[in-house]
Parts: structure tokens; C-alpha cells; sequence
């Protein structure tokens, strides 16, 4: 009889008929991609920030707004224990101001800013070579980004909720105010 029991409990759980519990939370389909990390370039699933706040930025460090690095950090370093990430994508998409290769932009991001936030693999983040992240963030916020330093705030649900341009500092009160908005948000 103990066989039987145990026969009908795998065929049930195998069969399907039992499962196991599903995660409460499925990847958002503009979570839904892959980059290489900046240090090393291993793959890096975006689908790991899901269920925070995610401010992304496209970087350069030969731009006029590269000193935003400072402020990114800081608001990162601020939120990150309530929710928020910021993802740093390098681009030398607008005017060619980053540099060559993911261990120069690696070394100048830590060794001048100290950035501990999530930095990936240069990309191209405009146009008709822009990456698929920012080809889905484009069209989803109507909004593609113009120069460095473009923002999209993306909320715990992954949707974007908001855009800011190059010039708005990290720290500017209208983009805390909405990033706390964002994470009191559960």
C-alpha cells in the first residue's frame, strides 16, 4: 500500500496536478532582457530588479553632465535600502564622449565617482542600433533619449512613470518627490 501511495503522489506531482507554489511576481516584460555587466561583461538578468524602483540612466564620461555620476550615486546609495536601484547603461551614441572599451569606463566610474550601482556593457542606446531595453523604454514612454543623462523612472510594476532630460540634476526635488512617491508605494 506505502507504494501505491507514493506512485500516486509522483504521478500527481509530475502529472501537474500538484505544483509547486508560483512566485507572486512574474518578470515584466520590459525587465525582460539581458546585458553584460560592466566589470566583466557577465550576463546580468534585468528581471532581478523586479519589484523595485528603477532609475536609468544612459552615461558618458566625456560629457558636461558626466559629474551627475556624484548625484547618482548619492541618491542610490540614499534609497537603495527602501527600493530603489539606478542601472547605468554607457553609451557613445551622442557625440562619441565614452570611452573605448567596458574597463576604462569601469575604472573612471569607480576610481573618479566611486559608483557602486548597477553599471552594464556599452551599448548603443538611440536610434536604430539602440538596445532592446532602450528601444522598449523609448516607445513605452514616448520619449527617446536626446543626449547623456536621459532618466526613465520605472516604478515597482515595470512601467515607466516618467522621463527626465539631460539637465535635470539626480537630486532635483521634482525627481526625489516622484522616486518617493514610487517607493512608498508597496
Amino acid at each position: 500500500m506505502f507504494h501505491l501511495h507514493r506512485v500516486i503522489f509522483f504521478v500527481l506531482l509530475f502529472g501537474g496536478l500538484l505544483s509547486a507554489p508560483v512566485s507572486a511576481q512574474t518578470c515584466p516584460p520590459l525587465l525582460n532582457h539581458t546585458f553584460g555587466r560592466l566589470q566583466d561583461e557577465s550576463p546580468q538578468p534585468l528581471c532581478q530588479y523586479q519589484g523595485r524602483v528603477l532609475l536609468v540612466v544612459n552615461t558618458a564620461s566625456y560629457c558636461g553632465f558626466t559629474s551627475q555620476y556624484d548625484g547618482l550615486e548619492k541618491l542610490h546609495a540614499k534609497y537603495a535600502g527602501r527600493g530603489l536601484t539606478v542601472l547605468g547603461f554607457p553609451s557613445g551614441d551622442f557625440g562619441n564622449q565614452e570611452k573605448a572599451n567596458n574597463k576604462e569606463i569601469a575604472d573612471f566610474c569607480y576610481n573618479t565617482y566611486g559608483i557602486k550601482f548597477p553599471m552594464f556593457a556599452k551599448s548603443s542606446v538611440a536610434g536604430p542600433a539602440a538596445n532592446p531595453f532602450f528601444t522598449a523604454l523609448s516607445k513605452s514612454s514616448g520619449q527617446a533619449p536626446k543626449w547623456n543623462f536621459h532618466k526613465y523612472l520605472i516604478d515597482r510594476e515595470g512601467k515607466v512613470v516618467a522621463t527626465y532630460p539631460s539637465d535635470t540634476a539626480p537630486l532635483d526635488t521634482r525627481l526625489t518627490s516622484q522616486i518617493e512617491r514610487l517607493l512608498d508605494t508597496k
